[in-house]
C-alpha cells in the first residue's frame, strides 16, 4: 500500500532544498518521489524551474493529432466526471499522451492561465524527462496512478502546484494510451484528488471497450494521399502517417525508419547496421528487427533487398531545413520543438541531429533578431549558449535590463567554463612546485 501523502509545505520544500545542494543525500521524502527525483538528477532536469517544459506542436499539428487520438473519444466523460467540479473548484484537468504531450487542458480561467506561464498548457511536453517529477510525467514513467503535492515535484517552478494522475489503458491490450491529471491547489493534495482520476481512468476505459475496439494504429483523416510524413523532433518515439493511419513507433524503429527516410532509396543491410549502431549488429538481429517493423507498417510500405520505404517521405526535419534554405529563420525555429530522436545515439541520427542544430543555431545567431534570439536561449537547447547570450546583448539597446541581463548570463557561462581549466592549472602547478 502506498504511503500516505505528505503535505507539510515547509517540510516538502526543506527537503528539495536539500537535496539539490548536497549531491548524494538521501531524500527525505516517499520512496516514489525519491526515486523520481534521482531519475531527473540523471537525465540532467534543472530543479530550479530554470528549464519549461517544451512545446511541442503548432497548433494546426496539435489539433489534427488531438482529432486522431484515441482519448479524445473519452474527452466527453471527462468534462462530465471532472470538468464541472474543475471549475468551481479552481482547478484543472489535463489528458497527456504517452510521450507526456498535453492534449487538452481545461477547467477554472484563472488556474489555466497560471498554469501557461509554467507551460502547463496544450502541446506542451510533461513527461519526467521534460519537466521533472510530476504526477502525469511520472504516472507515465511507473505506469500506475500517482499523486505529487507542492514540493514533492523536482522542479522549484511548479512548488505552488499539486497533481494527481492515473494511466488510461486500451482496454483490448492493456497497453497505456495516456493519462488523466487533476492539477491545483491544496483540493488536489488529497485523498479524493486520486481516487477522482483513478474513476474517471476506469470509466473511460469501459466506456472505451464499450464504443469501440481500440486499434494499435488509429485511422485518422489525415488527407495526404499515399505519401509518408515522419516526425522526429522533439520526439523520442517518431510518429508515422500513412493511408489514413498514424503509428507511434517504437525507439529503435524510429531510428531504421529515419535511416531510410534520409537515404530516400534502398539501403543495403550492412550499411544500415552500421548507421544504427557504432557496435557490430549481427545480421541476424537487424532481419529480425526489419520483420518486426514489416509487421507494424505492413509489406506495401517496406521493402527488402535493400531495404526501402516504397512510398515519398516527407520530415518535420526535412522541413526545418528547407525553411533555414529559404531564409525563414522564424518559421523554422517556430517549427523546432527539439533535436530529432533525443535519446538516440545511433550515428545516423547524431549526425543529423548536430547538422540542423548547427545549421538553425547559425541562422538564428546570424539573423540579429532580438526575439529569435531571446526564444533560442530560453529553449533548452540555447540556455547555456554564451555566443548567442553574448549576441542578444549587442542586438539590445544600451541601458537596456534585458541588455545588461543578457551580458550577465553570457559572463556567468564563461565564468563557469572557464573555473574547471583554471582548477586544473593550479593543480599543476601545485604538483609542479611539490616535485
Amino acid at each position: 500500500m502506498e504511503a500516505p501523502v505528505i503535505t507539510s509545505v515547509h517540510a516538502l520544500r526543506t527537503a528539495h532544498e536539500q537535496f539539490v545542494t548536497m549531491p548524494g543525500a538521501s531524500p527525505r521524502v516517499r520512496d516514489l518521489v525519491a526515486d523520481s527525483w534521482r531519475r531527473c538528477v540523471m537525465r540532467g532536469v534543472p530543479p530550479d524551474g530554470s528549464r519549461l517544459p517544451p512545446l511541442r506542436a503548432t497548433a494546426a499539428e496539435l489539433t489534427a493529432y488531438r482529432r486522431a487520438h484515441p482519448l479524445a473519444a473519452a474527452l466527453p466523460l471527462f468534462r462530465e466526471l471532472l470538468g464541472d467540479r474543475a471549475a468551481d473548484d479552481g482547478h484543472v484537468f489535463a489528458v497527456a499522451d504517452t510521450d507526456g504531450t498535453l492534449l487538452w487542458v481545461e477547467g477554472d480561467a484563472a488556474t489555466i492561465e497560471r498554469g501557461e506561464r509554467m507551460h502547463f498548457a496544450e502541446g506542451a511536453v510533461w513527461s519526467e524527462a521534460r519537466a521533472g517529477t510530476n504526477a502525469p510525467g511520472t504516472a507515465l514513467e511507473l505506469g500506475r496512478p500517482v499523486q505529487i503535492v507542492t514540493g514533492e515535484h523536482y522542479s522549484s517552478a511548479v512548488h505552488a502546484w499539486s497533481c494527481a494522475a492515473a494511466p488510461v489503458r486500451d482496454p483490448a491490450t492493456g497497453q497505456v494510451l495516456g493519462v488523466i491529471d487533476l492539477s491545483g491547489g491544496a483540493t488536489i493534495a488529497t485523498p479524493p484528488a486520486l481516487a477522482a482520476v483513478r474513476g474517471a481512468a476506469l470509466a473511460a476505459e469501459a466506456h472505451l471497450a464499450r464504443t469501440m475496439a481500440v486499434p494499435t494504429t488509429v485511422p485518422v483523416p489525415v488527407g495526404r494521399g499515399d505519401g509518408v510524413r515522419l516526425s522526429v523532433l522533439g520526439r523520442d518515439c517518431a510518429l508515422l502517417e500513412h493511408g489514413g493511419r498514424v503509428l507511434r513507433l517504437s525507439p529503435r524503429h524510429s531510428e531504421i525508419v529515419l535511416a531510410l527516410a534520409l537515404a530516400g532509396h534502398g539501403v543495403p543491410g550492412d550499411r544500415l547496421a552500421v548507421e544504427l549502431s557504432d557496435r557490430e549488429v549481427p545480421p541476424s538481429t537487424l532481419r529480425a528487427e526489419m520483420t518486426r517493423l514489416r509487421a507494424v507498417l505492413g509489406p506495401t510500405l517496406l521493402g527488402s533487398r535493400p531495404y526501402a520505404l516504397l512510398c515519398p517521405v516527407r520530415t518535420d526535419l526535412g522541413e526545418v531545413s528547407g525553411l533555414l534554405a529559404e531564409g525563414r529563420v522564424a518559421q523554422a525555429l517556430a517549427r523546432y520543438p527539439g533535436p530529432p530522436l533525443p535519446r538516440s545515439d545511433a550515428p545516423v541520427v547524431v549526425e543529423q541531429r548536430r547538422c540542423l542544430e548547427q545549421q538553425l543555431r547559425g541562422a538564428v545567431l546570424g539573423s540579429g533578431d532580438a526575439g529569435l534570439l531571446r526564444r533560442w536561449v530560453a529553449a533548452e537547447w540555447g540556455t547555456d549558449d554564451i555566443p548567442a547570450w553574448s549576441a542578444l546583448a549587442r542586438t539590445l539597446p544600451d541601458g537596456s535590463p534585458q541588455r545588461a541581463a543578457a551580458a550577465a548570463r553570457a559572463r556567468g557561462l564563461d565564468f563557469a567554463q572557464a573555473l574547471p581549466a583554471q582548477v586544473v592549472r593550479h593543480a599543476a602547478v601545485l604538483q609542479r612546485s611539490r616535485s
